[in-house]
């Protein structure tokens, strides 16, 4: 009897040794299960890491064509990634390329040619290289405007020679533009009594009459060129097709342009003149993920751009003259969109 009391105490250890194991085996393992289910689930409720928290985008003068639709992208923005996105006012391409290099900005608009210079650093950038940028997409054309009045009698390029111009801002792309317009006429800034002067106190000062002209490159309408409009018979200095042809020939970036008859009231005919492309650079470190998304939420939202150069920013046409690198993030969704550069 006690050797079979022996043998059943044995027993009844190994059968509750088994089944304690079993319990913690299956408590171990539900557990696993458990915090793995959570895990996904935080994942799949949450929102997106993008690394950041607050975005900005450099635009340019509230004058200009940046400006309101920064507004706008800042807007898309946010809706499609919860992440504070705002429009910040600047000197516009040169400056925002500055802006960039210094990290101050995420996202910033610029003309094509002006990318060009800051990823080469050649040009206003003197050496100095801004290799931290990377295309998100262009846009539209920025069309060289040369402003004047039916008033000032000034009907050529030539007839700027001695004139108070506005040549735009120091550094910015307009500037650049000036420069290159008058060198196919022979010409620098020094034949004009030349003023560095943003779009608004362009046209105020031809509005006053403290300057004659003004070189603004914008979309067109431009906002400050319709306030001027409104008060004043505006004249756009047209350039010879010569003298294009030659631009376009050693400036590639350049193209032909048209200001079609009704742009501005006082506009009548036809003008003649070139464009550069505006842009969009986004900063190398940003997050593929998140440049996905701002491509996503720019490119398929634009009937909800409130400029009318909206009808112009079309996916199938960013990748159009781009001249710098093109950001992962981007690329990837051109790519899902069968876009190429033409």
């Amino acid at each position: 009897m006690k050797i079979k009391s022996l043998f059943l105490g044995a027993a009844l250890i190994i059968i509750l040794s088994i089944l304690l194991t079993g319990c913690g085996s299956s408590q171990k393992d539900g557990g696993n299960k458990s915090g793995g289910n959570k895990g996904t689930e935080n994942a799949e409720n949450g929102k997106k890491d993008y690394g950041i928290k607050f975005l900005s985008i450099a635009t340019g003068g509230t004058g200009g064509t940046y400006y309101p639709l920064g507004g706008n992208f800042a807007s898309m923005i946010q809706d499609a990634t919860g992440i504070d996105s705002n429009a910040v006012t600047s000197n516009a391409s040169a400056e925002n390329m500055a802006l960039m290099k210094k990290k101050e900005v995420e996202v910033a608009f610029t003309q094509t040619d002006i990318a060009t210079y800051a990823n080469e650093g050649t040009m206003m950038f003197n050496g100095e290289k801004v290799d931290n940028i990377r295309g998100l997409g262009t846009l539209y054309p920025e069309t060289i405007q040369i402003v004047t009045t039916s008033k000032t009698g000034i009907k050529s390029v030539e007839d700027l020679k001695g004139k108070s111009v506005s040549i735009g801002e120091a550094g910015s792309g307009t500037r650049a533009n000036a420069e290159q317009i008058l060198e196919m006429y022979g010409m620098t800034v020094d034949d004009l009594k030349s003023r560095n002067l943003s779009f608004d106190d362009s046209t105020t000062g031809i509005q006053d009459g403290t300057i004659d002209a003004a070189f603004i490159t914008a979309g067109t309408p431009t906002g400050a060129v319709e306030g001027l409009a409104a008060t004043e018979d505006v004249a756009i200095v047209p350039i010879d097709s010569d003298k294009i042809d030659a631009l376009i020939d050693k400036y590639p970036y350049y193209s032909k342009e048209t200001i079609s008859s009704g742009t501005y009231p006082s506009i009548k005919t036809n003008i003649e003149t070139v464009a550069v492309q505006a842009m969009l650079v986004v900063r190398s470190d940003l997050k593929d993920d998140l440049v996905y998304d701002i491509a996503k939420a720019i490119f398929e939202n634009t009937d909800k751009i409130g400029h009318a150069k909206g009808k112009l920013i079309k996916a199938e046409n960013a990748l159009n003259g781009m001249g710098i690198e093109i950001h992962p993030g981007a690329k990837k969704y051109f790519d899902e969109k069968g876009v190429s550069a033409k």
